[in-house]
């Protein structure tokens, strides 16, 4: 079916007027398709990515070795879905300031990270004989702009735990 702007109504989640390249921090949420548990199982409440999972920490790091305006805090990979605390950073100092807020380019985005590494993991699953043209992600991603340390120190501990409250998860499907 192609879209139909009649029909589909498709609305952004993104805040309006909120440039996502410029520097600060972020809290990104991606999930599987039909949430669908395909990176991994919790066990003693600690992750045991399978291979799908370890292709998805490869390209997550991988990430940011290519993306010099960036850098990574925390994350974690859960079955069905994935967190991570994002900087982009001021290209000239490479500081983790939130007061910090310049604009910048559109290719240095959340956006732009997100559908790039999107894109890298599902081409690399899909080479996975078991895997052969499945779906990964879930259309879209969730993102939160951390404004203060506090925030910030409350999600790294919420990103860290993840796998401890798995089966409160509101992600949790068993």
């Amino acid at each position: 079916m192609t879209y139909d702007s009649d029909i589909h109504h498709r609305r952004s989640i993104r805040l309006k007027n909120y440039d996502y390249s410029q520097n600060g921090a972020y809290f990104i949420t991606l999930c599987t398709h039909e949430r669908k548990c395909l990176f991994g199982m919790i066990n003693d409440n600690q992750v045991i990515l399978n291979e799908a999972g370890i292709v998805v920490q490869e390209e997550w790091i991988k990430s940011f070795k290519i993306r010099q305006e960036l850098a990574m805090d925390e994350y974690v990979i859960m079955p069905n879905h994935f967190h991570a605390i994002v900087f982009i950073l001021n290209s000239k100092t490479k500081q983790r300031d939130l007061s910090i807020k310049i604009n910048g380019h559109g290719n240095k985005s959340i956006g732009s990270l997100v559908a790039g590494f999107k894109s890298a993991v599902t081409k690399r699953i899909n080479g996975l004989s078991h895997f052969s043209g499945d779906l990964i992600w879930q259309r879209n991603y969730h993102e939160h702009i951390i404004r203060h340390d506090k925030a910030l120190e409350k999600l790294r501990a919420y990103t860290i735990n993840n796998p401890f409250t798995w089966k409160k998860d509101s992600l949790f499907l068993f």
